[in-house]
């Protein structure tokens, strides 16, 4: 028997909540990572054991046991000697709960994905981008691991910027992918946009915001924000000097000042290219979905460039372990940098560069 096209538009938005629902999970995983590595936890659990890691320490002998694992790590020896079994278990807390909604993440998606499978709420065109979803969660999952090994060897006292950047943009990317399958069940194409330059227009700000993303984690990693904590000079230059110097690796990569420039001047960029896209929507009214929409990147880049100037002149407050005003200012800078992520992603559904060919 075949179901109606209302039924199965009723099934199509019940997995497109559940798919939200995976955004909304992301988003928050992604903010416990900025706390993890804004309070120096990312460190704190030498060890992935996906199954017997569920569980925090659950008596004192496991916590000395688990104290005495990461005292053999470099962190411990050349950052935290000071540290006792009590200021371990605070760090240890944000990266158990880091990894446990990662946990959490994968029932929320495993478990109703069985439900409708079984129930046939899938299409066969939604069978092919839902494996996708679930191959690009796992890569996330070994690519979070690579970066915490990375910061268990050698001197390191931290995870190495690239491979932080690489678990963060790999993450956005895992929004995005869960919030566009998401929008294609729930918006209709009578509701989208047909407007070639204003579409190109789109493509190009989120591609330009994924760069932006990836320096903004490079400047995390690097700790960036403190070798200029001025604003709107850098360190009294508008052009620093010896931006192509670089000890180790490229200075694209690895060069503080050169990060933290180039994430200053994306970020003018992203704000003019946003300034005219919204310029250029306030024209048309095509639809009620639209025009809801188009106003969202505008504020939000608004709000992102005063909250990163904030973080850059906060950056003189940051003490080793301790949680104060540039910690909380610089984890709102990442959560309103998600939610201009996901608006661009909304823009680019929204507006098509070429008609839908009936089939």
């Amino acid at each position: 028997m075949i179901e109606n096209y209302s039924d199965q538009e009723r099934k199509n938005k019940i997995v497109a909540y559940w798919l939200l629902t995976g955004v909304f999970m992301i988003i928050i995983q992604t903010l416990l990572g900025g706390i993890t590595r804004l309070s120096g936890s990312g460190l704190s659990i030498t060890e992935w054991n996906v199954v017997t890691g569920t569980l925090p320490p659950m008596n004192q002998d496991a916590w000395a046991a688990e104290f005495a694992k990461y005292q053999q790590s470099p962190q411990f020896k050349y950052l935290n000697q000071d540290f006792t079994v009590s200021d371990f278990k605070f760090i240890f807390f944000w990266e158990w709960f880091h990894r446990l909604w990662a946990r959490l993440i994968g029932f929320v998606f495993a478990i109703p994905f069985i439900y409708f499978l079984v129930k046939k709420y899938f299409t066969r065109e939604m069978v092919l981008p839902i494996f996708g979803m679930f191959a690009l969660g796992a890569l996330q999952g070994a690519i979070g691991w690579i970066m915490v090994a990375s910061g268990l060897v050698g001197d390191a006292i931290y995870v190495r910027p690239t491979k932080l950047a690489m678990h963060f943009v790999f993450a956005m990317i895992l929004a995005c992918y869960v919030l566009w399958f998401a929008l294609k069940l729930l918006v209709p194409n009578t509701k989208r946009v047909l407007n070639p330059a204003l579409s190109r227009l789109t493509i190009v700000m989120l591609v330009l915001l994924f760069i932006q993303l990836t320096y903004g984690a490079l400047m995390a990693g690097h700790k960036a924000a403190t070798v200029a904590a001025t604003w709107p000079t850098i360190n009294g230059m508008w052009v620093p000097d010896n931006m192509t110097a670089s000890p180790s690796g490229h200075y694209l990569l690895e060069n503080k000042i050169t990060i933290h420039f180039i994430h200053r001047g994306l970020a003018y960029l992203l704000f003019a290219l946003i300034l005219i896209y919204t310029v250029k929507a306030a024209k048309i009214r095509p639809s009620a979905v639209y025009n809801r929409q188009k106003w969202y990147p505008m504020v939000l880049v608004s709000i992102q460039v005063l909250l990163g100037i904030f973080t850059v002149l906060s950056s003189t407050t940051i003490q080793a372990n301790r949680w104060r005003l540039f910690e909380t200012i610089a984890e709102l800078h990442q959560l309103v940098a998600m939610f201009l992520m996901l608006s661009l992603v909304v823009q680019v559904y929204l507006v098509r560069t070429k008609p839908v060919v009936a089939g």
